[in-house]
């Protein structure tokens, strides 16, 4: 009988004694998969209303607390799925206490500083649940891809970024990091649905088209990034992404797992209450 796949089983190996994993490919990972599915989309999205419910307790107790704090990382190449992934995994949670924040490129003032600079400030509070749809890694990918990014200096990025996350995590915010795994072939047919929809033509860029064709330079890099930057406090997970409700299943199965972790509990009642009508 065959194993059932774990959320770990897509866990990046982490980067221990300062050495990344030789054996990690995003080629073992099968974009198309649905090793999390319940079966059909209908009891996908049945799943994901049930888990949604238990996300909202959760967040609740979360920002009531006002003491850990969560951070969730998407990232992707265009069409796998970050604002989709949004939308349908918090649906049902409440957005107080709930923070999104997109990350696009660097402004003049952004570029002046140094690069985590405007990521930091954005970093989860107490009581948040703070959403990085991109982030500080897209300064990783795209100078990478582009050529003005040396290899030295990649290096070094991904050192500060592992310091960086590690004093997130000190500071006691669980992080999770999610690479929305999809297919070149799966990729096209998204974005040609993008062009052939006119109400969807806001969505598309002619850029979109010029990363495509850096596809491989680009899984290449992605590579590179997730086995340097995938540790204890900040695992990264490999999201096969061509299917929408599987993917959306997996990232908030993910989000359940983690919050039980935390253990979080109600502020304990107010005795100063005991007592009290409202007239």
């Amino acid at each position: 009988m065959a194993r059932q796949p774990e959320l770990d089983d897509f866990r990046v190996p982490y980067f221990e004694d300062g050495k990344e994993s030789s054996q990690f490919s995003l080629d073992g990972f099968d974009p198309s998969s649905k090793p999390f599915s319940t079966g059909s989309k209908d009891s996908d999205r049945a799943r994901l209303v049930e888990i949604g419910e238990k996300l909202d307790t959760m967040q609740e107790c979360l920002h009531a607390q006002q003491k850990q704090r969560m951070l969730l990382v998407l990232q992707g190449m265009d069409t796998s799925g970050k604002d989709g992934t949004i939308r349908a995994v918090f649906h049902e949670v409440d957005p107080l206490g709930l923070r999104i924040v997109p990350f696009k490129a660097p402004t003049p003032m952004e570029l002046a500083h140094d690069f985590l600079w405007r990521v930091h400030s954005q970093a989860p509070a107490a009581g948040e649940l703070t959403i990085f749809n991109r982030s500080h890694y897209e300064d990783l990918l795209v100078p990478k891809v582009l050529g003005t990014l040396t290899p030295e200096n990649f290096e070094v990025r991904c050192h500060h970024i592992r310091e960086f996350e590690a004093l997130l995590a000190d500071s006691g915010t669980t992080i999770i990091k999610c690479m929305l795994h999809i297919s070149k072939d799966e990729q096209r047919k998204r974005l040609q649905a993008r062009i052939d929809d006119p109400s969807k033509h806001w969505k598309f860029d002619v850029s979109d088209l010029e990363a495509r064709k850096q596809w491989d330079d680009y899984q290449a890099v992605y590579r590179d990034a997730l086995a340097a930057t995938s540790t204890e406090y900040a695992p990264w997970y490999v999201i096969p992404a061509d299917s929408k409700t599987h993917r959306n299943v997996m990232v908030a199965e993910l989000l359940l797992r983690a919050f039980e972790a935390m253990k979080l509990e109600y502020p304990p009642p107010k005795e100063s209450l005991s007592g009290i009508k409202v007239e």
